[in-house]
């Protein structure tokens, strides 16, 4: 009998709040964190892909990826932030900034500790979501941005 060899490692992540779940996204993905600036509606566009704003003189899509997982849309807080990423689409890189409620802190999860979302008791869209990590004592959401934005 042959024992699944587990690789640890250590990825660094930037935690944020979107609606009531922890995602960490990918801090080699992450451009800047900016305080929300005016949108702009694109008419006939996917409802989680429907604004654009303007970033540091680039027109650049913004995403509330709410409605993929099942959230009702929020009004911006104090806490509100806009996380520009850049993100590979069909094998071209895409800068896009994501709708953050609250944006915690740069960390580091054990991908080892990685686990598949249960089939049930979760509302989550499995197809969005690469894995599940623990982090400190919560568990937090690796989402498959790429899935998420297509």
């Amino acid at each position: 009998m042959q024992v699944a060899n587990l690789q640890v490692t250590n990825l660094q992540v930037v935690k944020v709040r979107i609606g009531s779940e922890t995602f960490a996204l990918d801090a080699g993905m992450v451009r800047e964190i900016i305080d929300p600036i005016p949108t702009t509606r694109v008419a006939g566009a996917r409802s989680h892909l429907d604004r654009v704003v303007n970033v540091r003189g680039n027109v650049v899509p913004l995403a509330d990826i709410r409605e993929r997982f099942g959230m009702k849309p929020e009004p911006a807080t104090p806490d509100t932030r806009f996380v520009v990423i850049e993100v590979e689409i069909a094998g071209d890189p895409v800068i896009v900034a994501l709708v953050a409620d609250k944006v915690f802190e740069v960390t580091e999860v054990q991908t080892g500790t990685a686990q598949q979302v249960p089939k049930v008791g979760t509302s989550w869209r499995p197809e969005y979501i690469k894995s599940i990590v623990k982090s400190g004592d919560e568990f937090v959401i690796l989402p498959d941005v790429e899935r998420i934005l297509n």
